[in-house]
């Protein structure tokens, strides 16, 4: 079994990031995406 793991803030989530989860569920056997709160890159300075 292959497992992607998609992870992200998702914040807010796209058609862009559905469009990506969907294709990767239909290569891998299973797809795991995790959600984040705030990264680093996007913490106010």
């Amino acid at each position: 079994m292959i497992t992607a793991i998609a992870p992200g803030s998702y914040d807010p989530v796209t058609n862009g990031h559905v469009d990506v989860i969907a294709r990767a569920a239909g290569i891998f056997d299973r797809v795991v995406v995790g959600v984040v709160g705030m990264p680093h890159h996007k913490e106010p300075t």
